[in-house]
């Protein structure tokens, strides 16, 4: 079976085949002209013939894309020969037109702007003759035409003078305003009136044109009404503030309560924009009842109005504003409330889940799409000082509006709102996360547009612009990260590019960990992995914006390692391809000291790359290299360029890098001698700028690693004199009770106290320095007037702890004892300081022995009494520690 079929099936394409060649022998008439004989007879002009006979002749003979031809060349001809032109070819031009089709009535139009806008024009007379033919085209059949026609006439009024413009334009006026013309007629005199108005002084209007104006207005079709009343603000700035009040606000009140919703809207958007034109009374009594009306109409009946009443919403509440009540400027801010919800219809915080017919929805979510445009200007309008209270819920609605539009917009206005907010501005926090982790990349494309000035302002405290002075966002930074993934995932590979090229601001905005840890490695991945070109390009310099700006020394050489070891050293020849992108970047950001240390050996050592795409680049970037060499510091680093450059002179093989290196040769030996001076100047200007800025980075890394080291060690030194504080106040109670006993033991005689006075006079005759000075002895001192026993239990101090610590005993001590110091304690005070003395300094050694030797002569009773009190004092700090 099968194989029937497939002899049935080559059968049938054979005679298929058979067919078709039969079809090449058949003959056919082939047209080789797209003109026939007799066309091409009618379209040939005598070559004698100069311009303006041709012209004249294409006009009374020719066909009609030879006539629109000699239209459109009109102004050249009449720049040429001007007298000639009107005589003969611009009455031809008029009889052709009446007969013309749209295309060759589009084409005269503008050929006719041209002579009434470029002063080709001289003569009155010839003036005269243009308008004649513009104004009787206006009421020709086409709108399209006639439309064309009148845009040529008023753009030309702007370079027609006053008194042309009097008798050419406004006396057909006049007739044709009448309610007997047509209504295109009457719509194009609307349009006239109000382009006139401001070319003339304010009594010529009032008197020439506010009757026809008022007629106008009066006009039994609404399309006219309408366009009138939206050429009432030339009119009313033609005739001056003066007769505004009495002539035009009157006619605005009566349109603005016309039958026609057109109507009404023209009068509403006409009364904003004269708004500075009326008077504090006239806004109040006048104005806002009806613009109030107007509002509550809209809200209950007329959908399509309202989206233009939010859309100028804002000008209106703040031109209005200056004349507001408290009540007024209330009713206000709740109506703008209500259109931000409109549609949504929020009860206690939860939807009706109430369904609109989808035209409704559509109004309304242009509706909230307004509001969200107007919400700056209403943040203004309600004092950014009262946002929390007033705006903030309507606003946290509008960033999470179902309607993408609307988040847009709002994504779009971000960084105003920002703005006006100042320190308030960790308000908005959260909506700022959110509108980053929005569903939709087009909300995240809109934020892209001034993120860099959001993301500076949004986490700025307003005192400086160090880190110190930022406010730390919540879930800023998961956000960032998140919106690169999305960005990443989508097709738009443009979005991702932006949002790339917007992070190099993230050094200004979050730590340098936290660029490290989150952004860092993503950066690599894409400049790696990336299948866009642009978009690793864009990865390359925020990565080099990261380390540009990085304080941290280990961060930094980590940094660059992993490029050297991914890129320039990376198996894939795409990897090092991105190198060298990566080098053409850093030459812009980076000093050429450093560059030259981090990247040029290894951009260099791509002369041996296997790969001839590497070595083309590496080619086309050797005048750039060696202009970051600095002479004679940088000498060994020329000779390796020029060393590179004769290797592949020597040894390369593809024609493409031979040529390329050639010419790069001629350029190198051309880089000294044909740049200016002056360029070459700015260039090293610049360059140490960037030098000094790297010096500053190094410098405020050392200052705030000395600042951490000192503030750990000053906590350390806190914690551990408040411990020994503590030990030092257990010690003391232990000396204040021994030397109140031994006190009580001993006795008062005569000739103890005059030794002990003649003791302690002997110490304060010489300085006590020595004792701050050797704090080693100091320390031996007070361990042998301390019990074994306590010195266990003691944490190990430095000289300066224990120094202080046995003062601060000494003192408390001292305190505790009466004005009048005991036999048994002060032996023991004066031997510590004694011992201290005599081992410093020999002089004062000398002199205490005299001193102890003439005590000793005095007899053996003193000695015994003193023996017997350093006993007891050493009997007693046993007890105490025992005691402990």
């Amino acid at each position: 079976m099968f194989v029937s079929k497939m002899t049935l099936n080559q059968s049938s394409l054979f005679g298929q085949v058979d067919d078709l060649q039969d079809l090449t022998f058949i003959e056919r008439p082939i047209r080789r002209s797209l003109k026939t004989a007799e066309e091409i007879e009618k379209l040939t002009v005598d070559e004698d013939l100069n311009d303006i006979e041709r012209a004249v002749y294409l006009l009374s003979s020719g066909q009609d894309v030879q006539r629109a031809s000699v239209i459109i060349n009109l102004p050249n001809l009449v720049r040429q020969n001007p007298a000639e032109t009107f005589r003969r070819v611009v009455p031809k031009v008029r009889e052709v037109l009446h007969v013309a089709g749209a295309d060759m009535q589009l084409a005269a139009a503008g050929s006719f702007l041209t002579l009434l806008q470029d002063d080709i024009v001289l003569i009155q007379t010839h003036t005269h003759s243009i308008l004649q033919i513009v104004l009787l085209n206006l009421d020709h059949r086409d709108t399209v035409v006639s439309n064309a026609w009148l845009e040529t006439l008023l753009s030309a009024i702007d370079a027609l003078p006053k008194e042309t413009i009097r008798q050419e334009i406004l006396s057909p006026l006049v007739s044709k305003a009448q309610l007997s013309q047509s209504l295109q007629a009457r719509l194009a005199s609307c349009r006239i009136l109000g382009k006139v108005a401001c070319k003339f002084e304010s009594p010529i209007v009032k008197k020439d044109l506010l009757p026809l104006v008022r007629s106008l207005c009066q006009d039994v079709e609404y399309e006219v009404r309408s366009c009138m009343c939206r050429q009432l603000e030339n009119i009313a700035r033609g005739i001056g503030l003066d007769h505004t009040k009495a002539a035009v606000l009157p006619e605005l009140v009566e349109l603005a309560r016309d039958e026609g919703s057109t109507v009404r809207l023209a009068a509403f958007d006409t009364i904003i924009n004269l708004l500075e034109m009326f008077d504090s009374d006239d806004r109040t009594r006048v104005i806002f009842p009806l613009v109030k009306t107007f509002c509550e109409k809209c809200f209950k009946a007329d959908e399509a109005v309202l989206a233009s009443l939010s859309f100028q919403y804002g000008k209106l509440c703040h031109g209005l504003s200056a004349s507001f009540t408290e009540e007024q400027h209330l009713w206000f801010l709740e109506f703008y409330k209500k259109l931000c919800v409109l549609g949504l219809q929020h009860e206690n915080g939860h939807s009706d889940n109430q369904v609109y017919p989808l035209e409704l929805e559509s109004k309304y979510a242009l509706v909230r799409r307004n509001c969200a445009y107007n919400f700056p200007a209403m943040v203004l309008f309600a004092d950014p000082n009262h946002f929390l209270t007033e705006l903030y819920p309507t606003f946290s609605s509008l960033c999470h509006d179902p309607e993408i539009t609307v988040r847009r917009t709002m994504a779009e206005g971000f960084h105003e709102i920002v703005k006006l907010l100042g320190p308030n501005v960790h308000f908005i926090h959260k909506e700022l996360v959110v509108l980053l982790q929005d569903d939709s990349l087009e909300v995240l494309d809109a934020l892209l547009s001034h993120l860099q000035e959001t993301l500076e302002l949004a986490t700025s405290r307003g005192e400086g612009p160090g880190p110190e002075s930022k406010l730390i966002v919540p879930e800023l930074v998961p956000a960032l990260a998140a919106a690169e993934q999305k960005a990443a995932l989508s097709l738009r590979w443009r979005v991702h590019e932006r949002l790339l090229q917007r992070y190099a601001c993230l050094p200004r905005v979050v730590s340098a960990d936290q660029i490290y840890f989150r952004f860092l490695q993503r950066m690599f991945a894409i400049v790696t992995t990336n299948n866009v070109l642009p978009v690793q390009r864009e990865a390359a310099r925020t990565l080099c914006m990261f380390l540009r700006y990085n304080r941290k020394q280990e961060q930094r050489q980590e940094i660059i390692g992993k490029v050297l070891q991914e890129l320039a050293q990376g198996r894939s020849y795409w990897n090092r391809l991105r190198y060298l992108d990566l080098c053409e970047i850093a030459m812009e950001l980076f000093s050429k000291a450093y560059f030259c240390k981090h990247f040029l050996i290894q951009a260099l050592e791509l002369v041996n790359d296997p790969v001839a795409n590497v070595r083309y680049k590496l080619c086309h970037m050797l005048p750039q290299l060696r202009s970051t060499i600095r002479l004679p510091a940088d000498k060994h680093l020329l000779q390796q360029l020029e060393f590179c450059v004769r290797k592949l002179l020597c040894r390369e093989k593809d024609k493409d890098v031979v040529a390329t290196v050639r010419k790069t040769v001629l350029e190198l030996d051309k880089m000294d001698i044909t740049e200016p001076y002056h360029k070459r100047h700015e260039r090293d200007l610049l360059d140490q700028k960037k030098e000094k800025e790297e010096t500053l980075l190094l410098e405020m890394e050392q200052l705030e690693r000395q600042q951490s080291e000192a503030k750990l060690t000053s906590e350390k030194h806190t914690e551990k004199k408040r411990r020994d504080s503590k030990t030092g106040l257990s010690g003391t109670k232990g000396l204040s009770g021994s030397t109140s006993g031994a006190t009580l033991s001993t006795s008062s005689g005569k000739e103890l106290r005059k030794a002990k006075l003649a003791r302690s006079r002997s110490l304060s005759s010489h300085p006590t320095t020595p004792k701050m000075a050797n704090p080693d002895k100091t320390l031996k001192v007070k361990d042998s007037g301390s019990c074994p026993g306590k010195g266990k239990n003691l944490l190990p101090m430095n000289a300066d702890e224990a120094l202080r610590s046995h003062h601060f005993s000494v003192a408390a001590a001292s305190s505790v004892l009466s004005p009048t110091p005991s036999a048994s304690s002060m032996p023991v005070l004066i031997r510590s300081n004694t011992t201290n003395t005599l081992v410093d300094h020999p002089h004062q050694h000398q002199h205490r022995s005299s001193t102890l030797d003439h005590r000793s002569t005095n007899g053996s009773k003193d000695t015994q009494s003193r023996k017997l009190s350093i006993q007891r004092k050493s009997n007693s700090f046993g007890m105490q520690s025992g005691r402990e």
